[in-house]
């Protein structure tokens, strides 16, 4: 999951200066957040500072941070005048050039030290904030739309699907050695909708991007389909907390990697608790197949720094 942030003094010191969007779209701000957790943790990657909401916002519907919390989107997709309105993919690299800037800025700093992980957003769950008009609870408008409105739908869908295959193509281009997709609402959709509503998509993208390149596929919520998604072309899939993921590792097919699934909260607490469970959960995956450790979903603001060293003291010295 993305490490960069919430959870550092030296982050939020930055963020005093500048707003979220201004990092973000700023090459050399974006660079340094990035950086900052390398600094401090012996971590093997550094994933780009960005969010998965620049493309709606490339494509012509903005977004911002509610002042109660959430997002929100300049307007709500509604009809389908507004969707054929959307610019089409080739603008993408164009319009975000500075984060093409920002990953070449980082394979400089980085040297090969680190992976670099590029990111977005799979088209279903940025779909959900385009016709919701911003952060949800229920998911009542998009569900509405895909139920009552294929050809509506699917329009949608086959935009954003195109303009994430030339973001990610930039993104590689620019340096990434891995994409990593978040397909963070795929879980709200009932279970026989999955494919029709956000696989097939990603399955799309997958096969558009160079063969073998790797894609690490997140999505929250969605454990009955590990393997549909295990079949989609990607190398590995993130997969969150609530799963027991040596279970998952005996049933996912040996050439897909599993990364994961530390629960967020118990970064929270002490040093011994996450010693503990992060031993657990590496004892539980001894002697299996690619396992790349990480957290069951993103690190929350209130992390304790002294929770993240042990975590990461934990992995780094244990002996398989």
């Amino acid at each position: 999951m993305r490490q960069a942030g919430r959870y550092l003094p030296e982050y939020r010191a930055l963020k005093a200066k500048s707003s979220f969007l201004q990092m973000v779209r700023t090459p050399e701000l974006a660079t340094e957040v990035t950086l900052q957790p390398l600094r401090r943790f012996a971590l093997d990657a550094a994933i780009l500072f960005s969010d998965i909401l620049v493309i709606p916002e490339a494509l012509g519907q903005g977004y911002h941070f509610r002042d109660e919390g959430g997002i929100g989107m300049e307007y709500r997709l509604e009809t389908r005048a507004q969707i054929d309105a959307l610019a089409p993919a080739a603008a993408v690299p164009d319009r975000l050039r500075y984060v093409a800037d920002t990953l070449a800025i980082l394979k400089k700093e980085l040297a090969g030290s680190r992976a670099l992980l590029g990111f977005g957003g799979s088209p279903w769950t940025l779909a959900t904030y385009m016709v919701e008009g911003g952060s949800s609870e229920e998911f009542e408008r998009i569900k509405l739309l895909f139920y009552t409105d294929r050809p509506m739908f699917d329009a949608l869908l086959e935009k954003l699907t195109a303009a994430l295959i030339a973001y990610f193509k930039m993104q590689i281009a620019a340096g990434a050695d891995a994409i990593q997709i978040f397909d963070s609402w795929g879980g709200i959709i009932a279970g026989p909708d999955y494919e029709a509503a956000s696989l097939r998509w990603i399955r799309e993208i997958v096969a558009a991007l160079p063969t073998e390149f790797p894609v690490i596929l997140y999505a929250k919520g969605t454990a009955p389909h590990l393997t549909d998604q295990a079949f989609t072309g990607v190398r590995v899939l993130s997969v969150d907390w609530t799963n027991d993921l040596a279970i998952v590792r005996r049933t996912l097919p040996a050439n897909v990697a599993v990364q994961g699934n530390l629960d967020p909260v118990l970064l929270n607490t002490t040093p011994d608790i996450v010693t503990r469970e992060t031993t657990r959960l590496l004892a539980a995956m001894r002697a299996t197949q690619g396992h790349i450790f990480n957290l069951g979903h993103g690190i929350m603001p209130h992390a304790k720094i002294e929770c993240m060293q042990a975590l990461v003291d934990t992995v780094t010295t244990w002996k398989n």
